[in-house]
């Protein structure tokens, strides 16, 4: 994957509140590092759980970096130049393109985008959905319609759970959050309760991963507002392979069995390995939404 190096990187759609760790004092988190952390990370199975959906406390309001000088990536996140030579720059540039091709899309269809910002956290952090350690994994929260990210979660990814990794890898993991902001502004985010490999959290899962494929498939077309070209010139056949394989490591099925040993389908929330690959190539293939209908 690679980025236009003129290209001029904004910042403002990132909070970066690393070296703040997000911490309110007097907040408390229900989840912790450690084996409590991992069982949690395992339990939320990484992508799309929110704090609210492992129980996780209440907390105040998410709040803003302490100072500025916390702000990481505003101070080092100026070009696609940075974001070709820096992972915080990288995910800063994948956010932005992101969100640009949602933006167009649905003008297209004649609507309006709302954005969503992303946070960068360390050890905890305060959302409205609850307060959340960074065992959770990357999540969304749709109360206050951010995504949120600890960027130590990928080496998790290829670490603990056997992913090759990659620029895309973490590109992909942007992208599926982004996905469910998308059923957020499109009522599509719909919850039963129920699990398995047919319940609506799985579909749910399913058809986010779907989205990020979609704008994989449309990344490289999407024109930059800072020079009228595309901010990600390129994506290789190798990149698409990483996010497939990304998708892949963090099946339900994979998972349970390197960790408990067995599979267990029906307490599934989020999808086979096989079905995370199908629906992230549908979209990639298709680059359209309308084939994302993973309700059907």
């Amino acid at each position: 994957m690679q980025f236009d190096d003129d290209a001029s990187l904004d910042s403002s759609e990132v909070k970066d509140m690393r070296g703040g760790g997000g911490r309110i004092p007097g907040g408390k988190a229900t989840v912790g590092g450690g084996i409590v952390g991992l069982i949690a990370l395992v339990i939320g199975l990484l992508f799309g759980v929110g704090p609210e959906q492992l129980g996780l406390s209440t907390g105040e309001p998410e709040p803003t970096p302490v100072s500025s000088s916390l702000n990481q990536v505003q101070q080092a996140c100026k070009s696609g130049r940075d974001a070709n030579t820096r992972e915080d720059c990288r995910l800063v540039a994948v956010v932005r393109s992101t969100q640009a091709f949602w933006k167009q899309e649905f003008a297209k269809r004649g609507g309006q985008y709302s954005p969503a910002s992303t946070v960068f956290f360390e050890n905890r952090v305060n959302t409205a959905c609850g307060t959340a350690s960074a065992a959770v994994g990357p999540f969304y929260c749709p109360a206050d319609r951010q995504v949120y990210l600890d960027l130590g979660f990928f080496d998790d990814l290829r670490t603990k759970f056997g992913a090759t990794g990659g620029p895309f890898a973490q590109a992909y993991v942007v992208a599926h959050e982004y996905g469910h902001h998308i059923q957020n502004l499109t009522l599509q985010r719909a919850q039963d309760g129920r699990q398995g490999p047919n319940s609506n959290a799985v579909k749910v899962e399913l058809q986010a991963d779907c989205y990020a494929g979609v704008w994989a498939h449309n990344a490289t077309n999407v024109a930059d507002a800072s020079t009228g070209r595309p901010l990600i010139k390129s994506l290789t056949e190798a990149d698409i392979r990483d996010g497939l394989d990304a998708a892949a490591a963090v099946g339900d099925d994979r998972i349970q069995e390197k960790f408990q040993g067995r599979v267990s389908p029906e307490s599934w929330t989020h999808g086979s390995a096989e079905q995370r690959q199908q629906w992230f190539y549908q979209g990639y293939r298709t680059g359209d939404m309308a084939q994302c209908n993973t309700f059907r």
